[in-house]
């Protein structure tokens, strides 16, 4: 047997082996998903097409020149972002009309979900020419996916809720009359503002907070609305970052009864194991007898040992590993 002593082929060679057979319409527009902080989330599919098209229509030419400088590639380049798409998009049609293949980028993620794309797109289809979409990296679903909602059944999504107070609470009431699930973005300088509406418009609301997705500080936390404000001053790093907030379905009216005389039987049974036990162990047997999660047991075992009723949202979770010592936090640094 002889081995292959060759090269290995660039990410661009592996791309056309996976997707050069595919057909790929000249006179069409790609619609391209790109990472939203992990450049390895990039789909073989994706490299190829922007290695074939004929240039790439984006939201900001210097990200996307540096996707691309990455994949060693060189393409022409349309700026096309909230400011200029409708009057940039006769560009690109120009393009498609002379037979070249367009692809359009965001600076991450899908492309007009949230981010512009939707008037290009319309455009392009009005002018009779083909769009087509290439699935890839999406933040809203890679927070619904790892939010382990368990009574939400699709789901809405809200985008940035306004940045003035009173607006936001508006539209924050608005989403609160909906029970389903509902995906929400904020960015890290109006993110207090937000958790502070949050506990007052849906305290009992279950909220899944995601920051910086993909990225090597990722971090993903479940907890009652009400418990927001406090977990974000509990570290300077809870506030740094892009965020994807997913507000949990309500549960069914039965459920949420059933729900809250479960924690009351709980709280009974904590309450009289920690008169004559250390927390670890009176914790440790009330999670073989009520079968609720250690970590929700864990946080109520600490207020009500500290008799603070109103703080047992507020406590953070115990760890994934408990009842071993909780490791140090790793501090953040440089750019986020």
């Amino acid at each position: 047997m002889t081995l292959d002593t060759s090269v290995p082929p660039s990410i661009v060679q592996a791309a056309a082996l996976a997707a050069g057979q595919q057909q790929h319409p000249v006179a069409s527009l790609y619609v391209v998903a790109t990472p939203i902080g992990n450049i390895a989330d990039l789909s073989l599919r994706a490299v190829h097409v922007l290695a074939l098209v004929d240039a790439v229509a984006c939201e900001d030419t210097r990200v996307s020149a540096g996707l691309l400088q990455r994949l060693g590639l060189g393409k022409p380049l349309i700026a096309l972002h909230e400011h200029n798409e409708e009057a940039a998009a006769p560009r690109v049609i120009e393009r498609l009309a002379r037979g070249e293949r367009v692809a359009y980028v965001s600076d991450a993620g899908t492309p007009a979900i949230s981010d512009p794309g939707a008037r290009l797109v319309a455009a392009v289809r009005e002018a009779g020419f083909r769009v087509i979409p290439l699935p890839g990296p999406s933040s809203v679903v890679t927070a619904l996916s790892a939010a382990g909602d368990i009574a939400g059944q699709g789901f809405r999504f809200a985008g940035f809720v306004s940045p003035k107070a009173s607006a936001r609470e508006r539209d924050l009431r608005r989403l609160a009359e909906d029970a389903g699930t509902c995906v929400i973005f904020e960015a890290p300088h109006r993110i207090e503002a937000l958790a502070a509406a949050l506990a007052e418009v849906m305290p009992e609301r279950r909220l899944t907070v995601c920051r910086e997705l993909t990225k090597q500080f990722e971090s993903i936390h479940t907890l009652a609305a009400q418990a927001f404000p406090a977990w974000l001053a509990a570290s300077d790093d809870h506030r740094r970052g892009e965020f994807v907030l997913v507000l949990h379905a309500r549960p069914a009216p039965e459920a949420e009864e059933a729900g809250g005389a479960a924690a009351a039987s709980a709280d009974q049974l904590l309450k009289v194991l920690l008169e004559e036990l250390p927390l670890k162990q009176a914790v440790a047997l009330a999670v073989r007898a009520t079968g609720a999660p250690k970590g929700e047991l864990y946080a109520r075992a600490l207020a009500l040992k500290a008799g603070g009723e109103a703080d047992a949202d507020a406590v953070p979770p115990a760890p994934a590993d408990w009842p071993e010592r909780r490791a140090p936090v790793r501090r953040e640094r440089g750019r986020r």
